[in-house]
C-alpha cells in the first residue's frame, strides 16, 4: 500500500488537472476529425484510448522531469516533498516505471494509423527535452505548449490520417492557451526559481505578467474563433466557446503574483476552458 502511495504521488495520479490539460487538445483534435468524418463509434474508441495515452504519458513525464529536476526541487519549498526530491524512492527504480509506463503507452499507440504513430514516436523527442528547457531559456512555458498539444494534431491525423490548415491553427491557439495557463502556474515559484537560477516566462514578464497572459488568452481565443467560424450563430457552439472566454477572463482577474494560491486555482480553471472548447467544436 505504501508503495501505491508513492508511485500515485510520483505520476501525480492524485492531481487529474494534468493529465486532463494534456487530454483536452487530442479531443479537440478528435472532435474536429468528426466533424469530418461522422464516424461516432471510432471517435469515442479513439477518445478512449487517448485519454489512456494521456494519463500515462502525463505519469511517465512527471518522474523522468522529476529525475532532472531532483536537485533543484530540494530548493524550492513547493517541490522539496516530492518522492525522488525527498529521497523516498530511487531514481533507478523511478526510472523503470518510466519505461513501464511509455511501453504501455507504445502498445496503444501502435492501434492507430502509420503517421500517428510517427507523430506520437517524435513527440517523445519533445517530452523528454523539456524538463531541460527551464536551464536555457525563458520562454520553457512556450516548449510546454509545443510538446502538450502535439495530440490534438495526432487526434485529427488518427480519424483523417491527413493534417489540414485548420488543425495546424486550432494546435497554435491551443499553444498559445497553455503558454497563458503555464504561466500562471510558474507564478507560484517565482522567488524561489530566481534565488536557484531557473528561467520562466512568468520571471520574464513579472512586471507586466497579467498583460501577458491576456495577450496570449487573447490570442487563443481569436484563432479558436477563426477555425469555427462556420459553425458560429445562436448555437450551442457559440455559448461554449463565450463560456471559454469566461474562464480566461476569470482566471486573469483572480490571480496575482502575491497571491500563489489564487494562481493555483485560475491554473485549475483551466479543466472547464479546456471542457468548453471541446464542447464547442463538438456541437
Amino acid at each position: 500500500m505504501r508503495q501505491l502511495e508513492i508511485f500515485i504521488d510520483l505520476t501525480r495520479l492524485n492531481k487529474p488537472i494534468g493529465f486532463m490539460l494534456l487530454f483536452w487538445p487530442c479531443s479537440w483534435g478528435l472532435s474536429y476529425a468528426l466533424l469530418i468524418n461522422q464516424n461516432l463509434k471510432l471517435f469515442l474508441y479513439y477518445s478512449f484510448l487517448f485519454f489512456l495515452g494521456s494519463v500515462l504519458m502525463r505519469s511517465a513525464g512527471c518522474i523522468f522531469n522529476d529525475i532532472i529536476d531532483r536537485d533543484l526541487d530540494k530548493k524550492v519549498k513547493r517541490t522539496k516533498s516530492r518522492p525522488i526530491a525527498s529521497g523516498i524512492i530511487s531514481v533507478k527504480k523511478s526510472f523503470f516505471y518510466v519505461i513501464i509506463l511509455c511501453l504501455i503507452a507504445f502498445l496503444i499507440l501502435i492501434q492507430f494509423n502509420i503517421k500517428t504513430i510517427v507523430l506520437g514516436l517524435s513527440s517523445m523527442i519533445l517530452a523528454f527535452s523539456y524538463p531541460f528547457m527551464k536551464r536555457i531559456t525563458y520562454w520553457p512555458q512556450l516548449f510546454l505548449g509545443l510538446t502538450f498539444n502535439w495530440g490534438l494534431v495526432m487526434g485529427y491525423v488518427a480519424i483523417l490520417d491527413q493534417i489540414s490548415f485548420e488543425i495546424l491553427l486550432l494546435y497554435i491557439s491551443a499553444i498559445f492557451w497553455t503558454l497563458g495557463y503555464d504561466t500562471i502556474y510558474g507564478v507560484q515559484d517565482i522567488v524561489d526559481d530566481e534565488i536557484i537560477g531557473i528561467k520562466s516566462t512568468a520571471i520574464k514578464f513579472k512586471k507586466n505578467i497579467k498583460t501577458f497572459v491576456s495577450a496570449c488568452y487573447l490570442i487563443s481565443f481569436l484563432l479558436i474563433i477563426f477555425v469555427l467560424k462556420m459553425n458560429l450563430g445562436i448555437n450551442l457552439s457559440t455559448f461554449f466557446i463565450l463560456m471559454f472566454l469566461v474562464t480566461l477572463i476569470f482566471q486573469i482577474k483572480i490571480f496575482s503574483e502575491d497571491d500563489p494560491v489564487n494562481c493555483l486555482k485560475a491554473f485549475k480553471i483551466n479543466n472547464l476552458s479546456g471542457a468548453f472548447v471541446f464542447l464547442s467544436i463538438l456541437f
